[in-house]
């Protein structure tokens, strides 16, 4: 063992490339299997709908739609008033022939993912990342948590094969991020919501869609070939949201001014210089005194933009903008080009070791 010691301690290459073998070895074992992040489900024209029934739109009660509401290709809508819409009620025109061919492409779309889980009947008392959940006939009779992680984009995508059916007071469950704009429900046949109960997500059921008394969606309802049934519900037409703006208020001079000397006359004024990311104020000072000039001077001053991006400190105090991070961190591809050239250094180092001390032993 000591002898083995003693050789590794004379070929202190070896001993660097080991290690860097083993770092290598634990950033890749780190690192695992990247998962895919799964995509939406375009809803086409049909986004812009709370309620869409291929026969009839039926309701009682002082239902309330944010939404449009229609149906196609039958005609007949009823019970609005006492409902109402917010939004326009579209019965066999055009708009509606186009919605359902959206929601056909759509439904087609969410039956054709491929599954990363298999569910049981009931969903109650789960708690579930994004992914594609398929099952035969689903329930929901308690609460069904989903979990975004943080991910505002989490995609959630049931199938159920035949039927759908929550029960009373039953909830889904939004955490972390999750958005009702992202989860979608592929029903086999039919869906019944059950009264007082509390969804999210929207509906996509070949046949029909029955929302019983009191119950709530923050979704859609979309029917392709029934009737959609409502009683006393409220159905809010869920949209994803942009990323959240960040509001930067420049409190110094942004303008710049271009002149280098001063202006003599009443009628040049400095040309302010567009604002730029990162703009630390003004950088440069116009001599000129017109009131053009002080106007632009004030106006800039005090200006209050709002930017989709994130704003942070910048030299010499001002606010600076930084673009969305995209794409893949490339922190790992340059820690593992580093390791190949200690890895390769250290063969060479070795190789020529080696080498002398086998001409020296001649």
């Amino acid at each position: 063992m000591k002898a083995r010691h003693s050789n590794l301690r004379r070929h202190p290459g070896v001993l660097a490339m080991a290690a860097s073998v083993a770092v290598l070895l634990m950033l890749t074992v780190g690192a695992g299997p990247a998962s895919a992040a799964q995509a939406t489900v375009g809803l086409g024209t049909a986004g812009s709908f709370a309620v869409l029934a291929g026969s009839t739109v039926t309701n009682t009660g002082p239902s309330v739609l944010t939404g449009d509401l229609g149906v196609s290709p039958g005609t007949a809508v009823t019970g609005f008033p006492p409902g109402t819409v917010t939004g326009t009620i579209h019965a066999a025109d055009a708009v509606a022939a186009q919605a359902q061919a959206d929601v056909t492409t759509a439904y087609n779309d969410a039956a054709g993912r491929s599954a990363t889980a298999t569910v049981g009947a009931d969903l109650a008392g789960q708690t579930l990342i994004s992914g594609v959940y398929s099952g035969g006939a689903l329930g929901l009779n308690g609460t069904l948590t989903l979990d975004a992680q943080g991910d505002p984009n989490a995609v959630f995508i049931f199938q159920a094969a035949s039927t759908l059916v929550t029960g009373s007071a039953s909830r889904v469950a939004l955490i972390n991020g999750a958005d009702a704009c992202n989860v979608f429900w592929k029903v086999g046949s039919s869906a019944t919501l059950g009264t007082s109960s509390v969804f999210a997500g929207t509906v996509l059921a070949l046949t029909s869609v029955t929302a019983n008394t009191g119950a709530s969606i923050a979704g859609r309802l979309l029917a392709r070939n029934g009737a959609v049934t409502l009683d006393t519900n409220t159905v809010t037409r869920s949209v994803c949201t942009a990323a959240a703006t960040a509001t930067a208020t420049t409190t110094a001079p942004v303008a710049t001014a271009t002149t280098t000397a001063p202006v003599p006359t009443a009628t040049s004024t400095a040309t302010p210089a567009p604002t730029s990311a990162g703009a630390t104020g003004t950088t440069g000072v116009a001599l000129a005194t017109t009131a053009t000039t002080r106007t632009a001077t004030t106006a800039a001053s005090g200006t209050t933009g709002v930017s989709t991006l994130t704003t942070g400190s910048g030299p010499g105090g001002g606010t600076a903008t930084s673009l969305p991070r995209t794409g893949v961190d490339a922190a790992p591809l340059v820690l593992a080009a580093l390791l190949s050239l200690v890895l390769g250094g250290s063969l060479l180092l070795t190789l020529r070791r080696t080498r002398a001390g086998r001409g020296g032993t001649h």
